[in-house]
């Protein structure tokens, strides 16, 4: 037992009245002791024994290690899947097996989580930012392995969707879970979540630095010298331990065959506007179509039925579309001929036409994001980081191509603007330009591109910023008014909840009660506003108290009034779920002391005190602001 347990017994038995049974003591000890797990034991040795910073530290490392662990797994089953069913395509122009195992896929998918996992695991990073913004960044222990074993059952089947998310939802949890485990404080938790995600990027693509900016940019959790060292750890451990299960194999291959000439800089400008815009329409569509299944949520095996029609039929069209698509990625980024380039065309209707080659192309931007919405909608299982990387590598090749055919300036190498716009469409969907530039030079090793690759991220960030202010992770919780950002009044804001800050023990008038009895209540009472009630709680309005000082000394007056006479309607009325943003502007605005908070009937719930909200703001921001 602790010292200060031993302290608090002796001070219990101090206090004692005299004559007490010693085997009192005894028993009530024992009750304490056998309410402690084994858990309680593991954190009381570690508060004692290992300093907070040490243990975040460590926590670091093996958030790491586990992330690591769990996209080699996730990777290695996706693999095993595909390897399984390709034994079984059939050698022809056409592959009607495109028709079966995507719908089949998302079938299996559906069922997994609607009967095993029984929660909403969609939208990986959209969950992240939730669990930080409302959740003190709380996520689900089941989150540490289900959207692994969904995603790789879509991915498999070849849906047309991507792995990063779900990695990085799973080593967020894994993040946050171990943080639970040691009770640890909310800062520690959102240090040890951006450690999870930093750590899942870093391991999938063998890229640290990415990893890290990646938490800073779309997570937005703040560096400072208190998280950089963790973080940087995660990410460091992360990637040793993806060499060591996977090899020092790049995810991409791009041959770094000539040096970046400078009067290609408007060919450059030019694709982070295209990027920018190509960006634009991938949110735009995807929001809609996910609009249009979110409709058919009451009807599931509807939902599967369409989505999975839709999806097969494009991958038909389109073999392209099939699974993350970094092999088609590849033979862009790789290739040197049209014939090589062709490839990309293997087992469509459009094999064996060259001709047909900007056409394809053109078809596979405009449909993969119907694609990866339908794979999602219909009940699969996936991200849209693999989905914007796609999408850049085949913008920018059609881009080149155009480019190149009407002459309109000096030649710009295919391979080199697939890449350019992998980076540029990645900081357009996830409004990440630093993310889509360090991601793409480690991930290629095409640092001698680093000057265009600032180029077209930046530019392609700034074109989507004019039609759309938030990435597709944020624009969701954007609309809420619970997204997180760097600029600290607003996160403050977000993080802070108007239902922790109501005082729901308010003494409440009836609007029939007399003068006198009023001032009875008021004499009892220790705040300057008494809410008016009907017989359901419904308010009516309140008593002031100064108000009332012209009358409360006469009592001549006492039954001569009723409280309904001498109520007033409150300066505003707060909803239950208002944000904390809207409820420091009614203060703002009125320049109240206290605020009635009701419901949607107008129920009253209670008072929220002004000097309250201002002391609980304060010190969110102090302990923000502390390393």
């Amino acid at each position: 037992m602790s010292a200060s347990a031993l302290q608090i017994r002796e001070d219990a038995w101090q206090r004692l009245p005299e004559g007490t049974a010693i085997h009192t003591i005894i028993f009530v000890d024992n009750i304490d002791l056998q309410k402690k797990t084994w858990l309680d034991l593991i954190v009381e040795w570690r508060v004692e024994h290992i300093s907070k910073r040490e243990l975040t530290l460590l926590l670091a490392f093996v958030v790491g290690m586990l992330a690591a662990i769990a996209a080699f797994v996730l990777h290695s089953l996706i693999h095993f899947i595909q390897e399984l069913l390709s034994d079984n395509f059939l050698n022809t122009h056409f592959n009607w097996y495109y028709l079966v195992f995507p719908v089949l896929g998302i079938l299996l998918t559906m069922l997994f989580v609607r009967y095993v996992v029984r929660d909403n695991i969609s939208h990986g990073i959209t969950r992240i930012l939730y669990a930080i913004s409302t959740r003190q960044g709380r996520l689900a222990a089941h989150n540490m392995w289900s959207s692994v074993a969904a995603s790789a059952i879509t991915i498999g089947f070849g849906g047309s969707v991507g792995a990063e998310a779900p990695i990085v939802l799973t080593g967020s949890a894994i993040g946050s879970n171990l943080a639970r485990v040691f009770r640890l404080d909310s800062k520690t938790v959102f240090m040890l979540i951006g450690c999870g995600a930093s750590a899942a990027i870093a391991g999938i693509f063998k890229a640290p630095i990415a990893g890290l900016v990646f938490t800073i940019e779309v997570l937005m959790v703040d560096l400072t010298m208190a998280s950089l060292l963790p973080m940087l750890i995660s990410c460091v451990t992360a990637t040793c331990f993806t060499y060591v299960l996977s090899g020092d194999a790049s995810l991409f291959q791009f041959p770094q065959n000539e040096a970046w000439p400078v009067n290609r800089v408007p060919a450059n400008a030019m694709l982070g506007v295209a990027c920018g815009l190509i960006s634009l329409y991938f949110i735009r569509l995807m929001t809609f179509c996910e609009g249009i299944y979110g409709r058919m949520a009451r009807h599931p095996y509807l939902k599967w039925l369409v989505g999975g029609v839709v999806l097969s039929t494009l991958i038909f069209l389109f073999p392209s579309l099939y699974g993350e698509g970094y092999a088609s990625i590849n033979v862009l980024l790789s290739g040197k001929t049209e014939a090589e380039w062709s490839q990309v065309m293997s087992h469509s209707p459009f094999a064996g036409h060259y001709e047909l080659l900007i056409v394809y192309i053109a078809l596979v931007v405009m449909t993969k994001a119907i694609a990866t919405a339908s794979t999602n909608g219909g009940g699969g299982c996936g991200g849209t980081f693999a989905p914007s990387l796609f999408i850049g590598a085949f913008g920018g090749f059609l881009f080149a191509r155009i480019w190149n055919y009407y002459g309109i300036g000096v030649y710009a190498p295919e391979n080199n603007f697939a890449l350019l716009g992998m980076a540029g469409v990645m900081s357009g969907v996830m409004h990440a330009p630093l993310t889509g530039v360090f991601l793409i030079a480690e991930l290629t090793g095409g640092y001698h591109m680093f000057i265009p690759l600032l180029i077209v991220s930046t530019i392609s960030y700034l074109t989507i910023y004019i039609f759309e202010p938030h990435s597709i992770y944020g624009m969701r919780l954007a609309k809420e008014g619970k997204l997180i950002t760097h600029h600290t009044d607003h996160a403050v804001l977000t993080l802070m909840s108007l239902d922790t800050v109501i005082e729901r023990d308010c003494s409440a008038v009836d609007p029939d009660m007399p003068l006198s009895k009023l001032i009875h209540k008021i004499s009892r009472s220790r705040v300057s506003v008494l809410p008016v009630v009907d017989a359901g709680n419904h308010l009516l309005g309140e008593i002031d108290m100064l108000k009332l000082r012209h009358i409360i000394f006469r009592t001549e007056l006492y039954h001569r009034f009723q409280v309904r006479q001498l109520m007033s309607d409150p300066p505003a009325t707060l909803n239950v779920n208002d944000p904390m943003e809207k409820t420091m502007k009614a203060f703002d605005k009125t320049n109240a002391q206290q605020l009635p908070v009701v419901d949607i009937d107008n129920v009253l719930i209670g008072y929220v005190s002004r000097s309250h909200v201002y002391s609980l703001y304060r010190k969110m921001v102090a302990d923000m602001s502390t390393d």
